[in-house]
C-alpha cells in the first residue's frame, strides 16, 4: 500500500479550524464579518462563559435559502467568488468558504436562516462536522448562527484558551473595532445577558469613535480629515485588470485615507492601540505600521507609540488579502506609494494642528474599576491610559535636580522687564468657563464596553470675590500650538523654563528643547539645500576609532559631510575632524562625532537614509542648543518664541520630548474652584 493517501472531509476541516479557529474572538470575527457581507444593518452578539458555552450572532442580512443553507458547510462553498480572476479584487470581508465548516467541526453548531424569497425559514443543526436535522421554521428575514460547546470534541485545543476574561476581552475588542468600521451600523454585545456595548448608526466616524471610546479620549485625538490621492497603474498592470490585452491607457488607482491620531504627547509602550482598517477589514500590517513610526519619528522617544484610529480605502484590486488563513494581513500592490502617501498625510495633519500638551493633574478621585462578576476579577478591558514615555537622553535639568538636595532646590519666579512686544498686546482678557469635569492628562481611565457614569451635579454657592465678565469671542477655544506667536513671555523659572501667558491660561517652555527644534529643522534645511553653515577648525581633531565605529564611519561619512563636517580617514583607524557645524563648540564635536557613531548598529542598517539624516542633525542640535541653568534676556526669550511658532512640529524635541506645556484656563479656574 501508499504512503500517500487522502485525508477525510472531518481531518481537514480539523486542520482548517487550527488555522481559522484560534479562539472564541475567531469565531466572532469569521461570523461577523459574514453578517456585514450579507447586508446586515443590525448586528446582535451574545456570549456565555467568554464563547466557550455559546456564541451566537443574530443579524438582518438578507439570509440563505435552503439549499444554500446546506451547501454552506461544504468546504470551499462559497457566494463570493466564482472565478479566479476574482481573487485580484475581493471586495467582501470573507471569500475562503472554510468559515463554516471549520466552526462545525469543532462545535455543535445552530443555524436559522430564512431568505425573503422563501415563505419559511431553514434550521440546521450540526455536531463535530456531521449534519443532525435540517428543518423548516418561520421566522423573519436574516440569519442566526449559534455556537455551543467550542472545542468540545478537541481538548487540546481547548487547553490553550485563556481565562474568561481574556477571550472575552477579545471578543469585545473585536465587535468594537468592526463598529468603528461601519458607523452606519447597530451593534450589540452581551455576555450571559449583561450590556456589554451598544452603539446605534451615526453619520460620521467621528461620532462612531465619540461612543466607542468617550470625550476624554477624544480631547486627546487630532482629525486626521479625508486625504486623498491618485495612482496611475502601469499599462500592462491595467491591461490585465480590464483582461483586455489592447488597452491603451493606464487607469488611475484612487487612495483615501482618514481617521483620528494621538498628538505626540500620548505616548504609548506597544502598537495596541493603533488600530487600521483597509476597505473596511481590520488588519495588522507592518508596512502601514512602519509609515506611522516613521510619520511620528523625531516627534516621540524611541520605542514608544502613539494611538491611531486610520481607515485606508483602495480599489479592490490594489490589496490583496488573501495571503494569511485569518485574513488579518494583507499585501499591496503599491506597498511604497501606501506607504508614503499615509505616512505624508499623518505628519502633514500634525504640521497644521500642532496639537499642545497639557500639563497632568491627577484625577481628583479615583474611578473604581468595574467587574465583570465579583470583586476579584480583572476589569472587561484595559483602559487606554498613557504610559510614561522612557527616559531619554540629554536631560540634563532632570540630572541637576536629582543630585541637589531637596531644600535646596529654589521655587522662585523669575521675572524680566516685559518686552514692547508684550505691551503692544495689553493686558489677557479676564475668563471664566462654564462647569466641566476634570479630565485626567492620556485616556481616561474606563472600560472600553461600559457607559461612563455621570457624576451627580454640584450647585456651588456663589461668592462674592467677583464674576468674570467682557469675555472675547473665543474664550471656549482650546489652544493648539498655533498659539505661540501671541505668547506673553513673563519671565524664566529656574533659568531653564520660559513662563508665558497666552489666551487660553498659562504657558512653560523648555527653553534647551525648544531651540533643540529650532536648529534641528534648521539643519535639516540647510542640508537640504546643500548650505551647512560651517566652522573651520584652527588645527584637525583626530579621532581613534574601534572597528565597528570605522565601519559605521565609512557608511554615514557623506551624510557627516553634508551635515556640515569635514572629516578624511587618517591612519588605518582614524579620522581628522577639519570643520564642523557652526555652533558647536570645540569640546563638544568629538562627542558629536561618536554619539553619531554609536547609534545602535542593527537601528542604523534597518533605518533609511532619511531617518540617518534625522539622527545625526537631532545630535549636532542637541549639543549646540541653549542649556538650561542659562539666564536669557528678554530679547533672547522672544526670539526663541518666534523662531518656535516657525517650526514645522514644535510639539517636541527631536528625541521626542515635549517642548511646551500648555496649563489652561479650565483647569486654573478648576483648582480656585471657581468652577
Amino acid at each position: 500500500m501508499g504512503r500517500i493517501r487522502v485525508l477525510s472531509d472531518n481531518v481537514a476541516n480539523k486542520i482548517a479550524a487550527g488555522e481559522v479557529v484560534e479562539r472564541p474572538a475567531s469565531v466572532a470575527k469569521e461570523l461577523l464579518e459574514n453578517s456585514l457581507d450579507a447586508g446586515a444593518t443590525e448586528v446582535r452578539i451574545d456570549v456565555e462563559s467568554a464563547g466557550r458555552r455559546l456564541l451566537r450572532i443574530d443579524d438582518n442580512g438578507i439570509g440563505m435559502l435552503r439549499d444554500d443553507a446546506l451547501l454552506a458547510f461544504e468546504r470551499h462553498a462559497t457566494s463570493k467568488l466564482s472565478d479566479v480572476k476574482d481573487l485580484l479584487a475581493i471586495a467582501t470581508l470573507g471569500f475562503r468558504g472554510e468559515a463554516l465548516p471549520s466552526i462545525a467541526s469543532v462545535s455543535r453548531l445552530q443555524l436559522e436562516t430564512r431568505a425573503q424569497e422563501e415563505q419559511t425559514g431553514t434550521k440546521v443543526e450540526i455536531a463535530g462536522g456531521k449534519l443532525l436535522r435540517c428543518d423548516e421554521l418561520a421566522r423573519t428575514v436574516g440569519t442566526t448562527i449559534s455556537v455551543r460547546d467550542l472545542f468540545y470534541n478537541v481538548p487540546a485545543r481547548k487547553k490553550f484558551l485563556r481565562s474568561d476574561q481574556t477571550e472575552l476581552s477579545h471578543i469585545g475588542s473585536l465587535v468594537t473595532h468592526y463598529s468603528l468600521a461601519h458607523p452606519d451600523k447597530r451593534f450589540e454585545l452581551y455576555h450571559e445577558g449583561r450590556e456589554l456595548l451598544q452603539v446605534t448608526p451615526v453619520a460620521t466616524m467621528k461620532e462612531r469613535a465619540f461612543q466607542a471610546f468617550g470625550a476624554g479620549t477624544m480631547e486627546h485625538l487630532v482629525e486626521l480629515e479625508k486625504q486623498a490621492a491618485e495612482l496611475n497603474v502601469p499599462v500592462p498592470y491595467a491591461a490585465s485588470r480590464n483582461s483586455d490585452p489592447d488597452a491603451e491607457a493606464a487607469e488611475p488607482s484612487r487612495f483615501c485615507l482618514e481617521g483620528l491620531v494621538s498628538g505626540p504627547h500620548i505616548q504609548k509602550l506597544n502598537r495596541n492601540s493603533i488600530f487600521l482598517f483597509v476597505n473596511g477589514r481590520l488588519i495588522r500590517d507592518k508596512l502601514l505600521l512602519h509609515a506611522i513610526s516613521t510619520a511620528f519619528h523625531n516627534l516621540m522617544p524611541a520605542g514608544s507609540y502613539p494611538f491611531a484610529l486610520l481607515f485606508l480605502t483602495c480599489d479592490a484590486s490594489e490589496v490583496d488579502v488573501n495571503v494569511h488563513p485569518s485574513k488579518t494581513e494583507v499585501r499591496f500592490r503599491h506597498g511604497a506609494f501606501v506607504h508614503d502617501f499615509v505616512r505624508d498625510s499623518i505628519r502633514n495633519t500634525l504640521t497644521h494642528q500642532r496639537p499642545a500638551s497639557s500639563i497632568p493633574f491627577p484625577a481628583q478621585s479615583p474611578m473604581p474599576a468595574r467587574y465583570n462578576e465579583s470583586a476579584d476579577r480583572e476589569p472587561i478591558s484595559r483602559p487606554f491610559i498613557a504610559q510614561q514615555a522612557p527616559n531619554l537622553p540629554f536631560s540634563e535639568f532632570s540630572r541637576m535636580l536629582d543630585a541637589q538636595p531637596a531644600v535646596e532646590r529654589p521655587s522662585e519666579l523669575r521675572w524680566e522687564q516685559p518686552s514692547a512686544r508684550a505691551h503692544t498686546n495689553g493686558g489677557l482678557p479676564e475668563i471664566r468657563i462654564p462647569a466641566v469635569q476634570p479630565v485626567a492628562h492620556g485616556f481616561e481611565s474606563q472600560p472600553l464596553f461600559e457607559p461612563k457614569p455621570q457624576p451627580p451635579a454640584i450647585r456651588r454657592v456663589p461668592d462674592t470675590h467677583g464674576t468674570l465678565h467682557h469675555l472675547p469671542p473665543e474664550w471656549e477655544m482650546v489652544d493648539s500650538l498655533a498659539a505661540l506667536p501671541d505668547l506673553r513671555p513673563l519671565g524664566q523659572l529656574h533659568e531653564s523654563f520660559i513662563i508665558a501667558a497666552g489666551r487660553d491660561g498659562l504657558w512653560i517652555i523648555d527653553q534647551h528643547v525648544a531651540h533643540e527644534r529650532i536648529l534641528f529643522e534648521k539643519v535639516l534645511r540647510q542640508r537640504a539645500a546643500g548650505t551647512a553653515e560651517l566652522q573651520q577648525l584652527l588645527s584637525p581633531i583626530v579621532l581613534d576609532l574601534t572597528v565597528g565605529q570605522h565601519l559605521e564611519y565609512e557608511r554615514i561619512r557623506e551624510e557627516l559631510d553634508a551635515g556640515g563636517f569635514e572629516t578624511e580617514p587618517f591612519g588605518q583607524r582614524s579620522i581628522a575632524i577639519k570643520a564642523a557645524p557652526a555652533g558647536l563648540s570645540t569640546g563638544a564635536i568629538e562627542q558629536v562625532i561618536f554619539e553619531i557613531l554609536e547609534i545602535a548598529e542593527q537601528e542604523m542598517r534597518g533605518a533609511s537614509l532619511d531617518n540617518i539624516r534625522r539622527d545625526i542633525a537631532a545630535t549636532i542640535a542637541c549639543r549646540a542648543a541653549i542649556k538650561v541653568n542659562n539666564k536669557l534676556e528678554p530679547e533672547k526669550v522672544e526670539y526663541l518664541l518666534k523662531a518656535l511658532a516657525q517650526c514645522e512640529f514644535p510639539m517636541t524635541c527631536p528625541h521626542g520630548r515635549p517642548i511646551a506645556l500648555r496649563y489652561n484656563t479650565k483647569d486654573i479656574l478648576r483648582s480656585f474652584h471657581r468652577i
